[in-house]
């Protein structure tokens, strides 16, 4: 799905990234992990295309995408979430996801002022696959609740509905699962679940070591901006270096 090949990203005199190679793999849940300040984020602004690379390639189904725009990126199939879960507060929640499927429509402004037939079937469109969306998150009933009165396990699974609205291949989760209880950090894993299973490909950040250790296929693990492990579950519990750098003695006894 997603080659990265010596990656690397440098702010003045800092390199937040150096010289990363992984690959994401199809329709699977892979899992970035790391301790803070290890450059996770930036990573994910990089493959994202919120932020150039400094140097490295980046190719998406072997197409070389290094350095192109967030919103071509979200054209060609790449959808992200945020840590901070940022909704129009005023609005319905399914408003909020058909302004997601915008992306995939054509109408421009003379379309909306004549009402042209375009338009229309557009709109509906919109509305259909916001619905889909909310529905496959399992939020069908809050469809009409503004979205400042919700909660943050729903602002959550909304979040990923509009990232599925954009009808994404590739989709990036930032800490999906921070500010919420341990029950609902497993239903949110399960949601994660269902869409790797319904042929989307998924990469996360997360700090929850053990619903990335429960659900994730393959985990990369970074420290200080270079990628220190790769492998399943399994291998990184007992990797060394990653208990040393992150996971701790403690976590390498949990099954």
């Amino acid at each position: 799905m997603l080659e990265i090949d010596n990656l690397s990203k440098r702010f003045g005199g800092l390199c937040a990234v150096t010289g990363v190679s992984t690959k994401i793999e199809p329709c699977k849940v892979n899992a970035i992990i790391g301790p803070n300040g290890a450059g996770k984020t930036t990573f994910f602004n990089l493959i994202s295309g919120m932020y150039r690379p400094t140097s490295g390639a980046i190719r998406l189904r072997g197409q070389d995408v290094a350095g192109l725009r967030a919103d071509q990126m979200a054209r060609l199939g790449v959808a992200r979430t945020f840590q901070a879960t940022t909704l129009f507060e005023g609005a319905t929640v399914l408003d909020n996801l058909i302004v997601g499927h915008r992306l995939r429509t054509r109408s421009g402004l003379l379309d909306v002022l004549l009402r042209t037939r375009r338009c229309k079937a557009e709109e509906r469109a919109c509305r259909e696959k916001a619905r889909g969306a909310l529905n496959f998150v399992g939020l069908s009933n809050i469809e009409e609740r503004s979205a400042g009165d919700i909660t943050q396990e729903e602002r959550k699974r909304v979040a990923i509905a509009l990232a599925l609205a954009t009808e994404p291949a590739l989709l990036l989760l930032d800490e999906p699962a921070g500010g919420i209880n341990p029950e609902e950090t497993d239903g949110l894993a399960e949601l994660i679940r269902k869409i790797a299973t319904a042929g989307m490909t998924v990469c996360l950040v997360e700090h929850k070591m053990n619903m990335i250790m429960n659900l994730a296929d393959k985990i990369m693990v970074l420290d200080h901006g270079e990628k220190i492990a790769e492998g399943t579950p399994a291998e990184i519990r007992t990797n060394q270096a990653v208990i040393d750098a992150y996971l701790g003695s403690d976590h390498a006894d949990v099954q």
